[in-house]
């Protein structure tokens, strides 16, 4: 038996070549997996940041430009400057599950405690962050490039490691290093999987077109990524995304002051 399957390998020359591409394409959409992964998570925390720090900055910046066109409104009574007033009014009243949008700086009665501290420039908690370590990192790649779903030579196996991953996406996500190095342990305790023996040619072929439409889904999600406001965001300042989120707060506290100051000779 062995040597007919061996004859049988010999009369494929080919399929030693496709093997070492399907393989070539699984590591590199693992490696893209994981660099994708990892922007998404970047992104969620920072649009969890930039809600939190500079909702409320917003929000009181469509208040103000509410109140100068209440004023003007008041001293012109042109029926235009009323529309332009009611519709700025109507920008800043409170809207369904805005509690959840800006993570408790503004509630049914307006701002918080909280925002209104900050505001004063007064002390203020600072919001909770979520950003994985380097070495979280590090661990998250090493288990994603050990566990993938992708290196299973079984379905039972892998439907194992697809259990595993979500555990360890999950703590990556949550930046807890010590859970990811708990994880580490596991998956090395763990049955270690069979060597994977060369497939028939028609099976690698299909193995090659599944991994060029898994990698042009990821493609789609990470341009979606890129393409939104946060994720633009970040790539202007990826080494030091909360020196972006000073430098725009800085901004719109000078917007914040200049709108004040504006109302004030209006209604002063």
């Amino acid at each position: 038996m062995g040597r007919a399957e061996g004859a049988g390998r010999a009369e494929e020359p080919g399929t030693q070549r496709l093997e070492q591409a399907v393989r070539a394409a699984e590591q590199a959409l693992i490696e893209f997996e994981i660099a994708v992964e990892t922007f998404r998570v970047e992104v969620e925390n920072f649009s969890r940041l930039h809600h939190q720090r500079l909702g409320p900055m917003y929000a009181r910046l469509d208040d103000l430009e509410a109140r100068i066109a209440e004023a003007v409104a008041a001293r012109t009574g042109d029926p235009e400057d009323v529309r332009r007033a009611r519709e700025a009014r109507a920008m800043v009243q409170p809207l369904p599950g805005i509690e959840e949008l800006f993570g408790g700086w503004l509630d049914s009665d307006g701002f918080s405690p909280e925002a209104v501290a900050m505001l004063t420039e007064k002390s203020v908690r600072p919001p909770e962050r979520i950003r994985p370590s380097d070495e979280a990192r590090r661990a998250y790649r090493e288990l994603v490039r050990k566990a993938h779903p992708d290196l299973a030579p079984d379905e039972a196996d892998r439907l194992r490691r697809e259990e595993f991953i979500v555990r360890v996406n999950a703590a990556y996500a949550d930046g807890d290093k010590a859970l990811l190095l708990e994880l580490a342990e596991e998956w090395a305790a763990g049955p270690v999987p069979e060597e994977r023996l060369p497939s028939r040619a028609e099976e690698l072929y299909a193995r090659l077109e599944w991994l060029a439409q898994r990698k042009e889904l990821l493609a789609q999600l990470a341009a979606e990524l890129e393409g939104s406001a946060i994720g633009a965001m970040i790539k202007m300042a990826p080494d030091d995304p909360d020196r972006l989120l000073e430098e725009i707060a800085e901004g719109l506290a000078a917007q914040v002051a200049e709108r004040e100051a504006h109302l004030a000779t209006l209604v002063g």
